[in-house]
């Protein structure tokens, strides 16, 4: 059965609370292994709504959820590469 009661004394309560108020992206990796991305909406005792890039709304119940992260807004609007990630650099002058 689903849960009734809303805790806001928990902590994963309070984060997507916070995520709701300070509106960043979110990455939602589902038990299926789909990823859904766009900012948290609403969220209830069993349900969490995402707005995707179109601003359509994605309700997901949060047992599917895996696990839930914010984008790194620094990589995302600079399109930084990680420090260990392997480049190699075409030669066009040829």
């Amino acid at each position: 059965m689903a849960t009734t009661e809303f805790d806001t004394t928990l902590p994963s309560i309070r984060q997507v609370q916070n995520w709701i108020k300070q509106k960043p992206t979110v990455e939602l990796k589902l038990v299926t292994g789909d990823l859904i991305i766009g900012k948290v909406f609403w969220q209830d005792a069993n349900c969490v709504c995402i707005l995707d890039g179109n601003s359509e709304q994605i309700t997901i119940w949060k047992q599917a959820i895996a696990y839930m992260k914010p984008q790194s807004e620094t990589v995302i609007e600079r399109g930084l590469v990680p420090r260990d990630a392997k480049l190699e650099v075409a030669n066009l002058d040829s």
